[in-house]
């Protein structure tokens, strides 16, 4: 498939910028959920728009005195389910053609070692996977809602993203068509539509959560080829890169924090499928798995496309030094150009993760380390309030 001309509406010719990947924890107070409803009957409602609207503005804050570049929306309006089940469910419930939850969950390839006793086979028991009952229809996601509901209150880029066609091709029984593939392209087709709206709206990225290349293709009980998956994605994004930065997360899992491998994996066999995506930036673990793929990185992905690289863990509740993350940079940076470089959270901090004050220090530690190392190129530092000593709530002693 000829894949679009980009047009980096938002990372064109800076280099170092900072991200995180999407989910971020929500306050306590937030207890109002959507289940099932359109995202805009719910702003209908006055309850939950506040608190939706207000969760909104923390997040904002929270990323503006950290520093960050590139804000996200921390999955909002998913709602608060057991480890993020929501970043499924969202989806299923407002895709005409998906029925309704059913307890039974499909096993699946990486649950071989695992039984009750293990986190994930909890975290699985909770999904509740519904099945296809009919030819794909209407999606009702509203990103285009989700978007602007947050942007007016930055002036900063703001990055939405949502769970892929890939994924869900994987998770959901399916009881309508001939085979897997015929979901896939299907999905592919109707998620396709929910991105343009998105990019309508005026948002100057979307990202796309995940190709499921990298955790399938080592399996040979797939019936889907790995051309076949790219194939599909592109179909996902087409059209997009002509009108905003199209972002694809991979990462090896974050349910509740967990690794969905009980075993390091590298993402070398993946790679010149990834590389194949018709996408801007690929975001990719670099922080759990301490760098494993760095030079295969540099050297396997294209230089048209750029790579976010997790330099934070959402595994870990030790807050990462700044010079931790810096050197980790430093290390990257042998492989891969500055201008090429974005720095991020391996996944989301949200999804039964961790604390509101882990994740923002974790953020603070991010644009810290970043700026060590953009001060030794001679770039720009990002000011950060949280580390100005003239705002400190602490007197400082000499």
């Amino acid at each position: 498939m000829k894949v679009g001309k980009h047009v980096f509406t938002t990372t064109k010719d800076k280099a170092l910028l900072t991200t995180t990947t999407g989910a971020l924890p929500r306050p306590s107070w937030y207890t109002e959920n959507l289940r099932g409803i359109p995202l805009s009957h719910g702003f209908s409602r006055l309850a939950y728009r506040e608190q939706h609207f207000d969760c909104l503005a923390c997040h904002v804050a929270a990323q503006h005195r950290a520093g960050i570049d590139i804000l996200v929306d921390g999955d909002t309006r998913l709602d608060d389910d057991v480890a993020g089940r929501s970043w499924v469910s969202y989806v299923t419930e407002r895709v005409a053609g998906i029925g309704a939850p059913r307890v039974e969950v499909p096993p699946a390839g990486f649950m071989a070692d695992k039984g009750p006793g293990d986190l994930m086979w909890e975290v699985i028991e909770t999904r509740m996977t519904p099945p296809v009952s009919g030819k794909i229809g209407e999606t009702t996601l509203q990103l285009d809602r989700a978007y602007k509901a947050i942007a007016p209150m930055t002036d900063r880029p703001v990055k939405i993203g949502s769970i892929s066609a890939q994924i869900l091709a994987l998770m959901l029984t399916d009881e309508h068509h001939k085979n897997r593939l015929e979901l896939l392209m299907d999905l592919s087709v109707a998620l396709n539509k929910e991105y343009h709206a998105l990019a309508d709206a005026g948002a100057p990225l979307v990202q796309i959560e995940e190709p499921a290349i990298h955790q399938v293709i080592a399996d040979p009980k797939q019936s889907i080829k790995p051309e076949q998956w790219v194939e599909a994605f592109n179909i996902e994004v087409k059209g997009l890169r002509q009108r905003c930065e199209v972002w694809c997360h991979t990462c090896w899992g974050s349910p509740a924090a967990q690794r969905v491998a009980s075993k390091d994996q590298s993402y070398k066999a993946a790679l010149p499928y990834l590389n194949q995506l018709d996408v801007d930036v690929i975001t990719v673990e670099g922080a759990f798995n301490k760098g494993m793929d760095l030079e295969h990185f540099g050297n396997m992905i294209s230089k048209d496309k750029r790579i976010a690289l997790g330099v934070i863990s959402h595994r870990t509740l030790q807050v990462e030094r700044p010079e931790e993350v810096a050197d980790l940079i430093r290390k990257a940076l042998k492989y891969i150009e500055p201008e090429r470089l974005i720095l991020t959270s391996d996944c989301g901090f949200g999804r039964q993760s961790m604390s509101r004050m882990h994740a923002f220090y974790k953020m603070v530690a991010l644009t810290r380390g970043t700026n060590i190392v953009r001060k030794e190129l001679g770039l720009p530092e990002a000011y950060i309030p949280a580390t100005d000593p003239k705002l400190s709530m602490v007197p400082l002693t000499a």
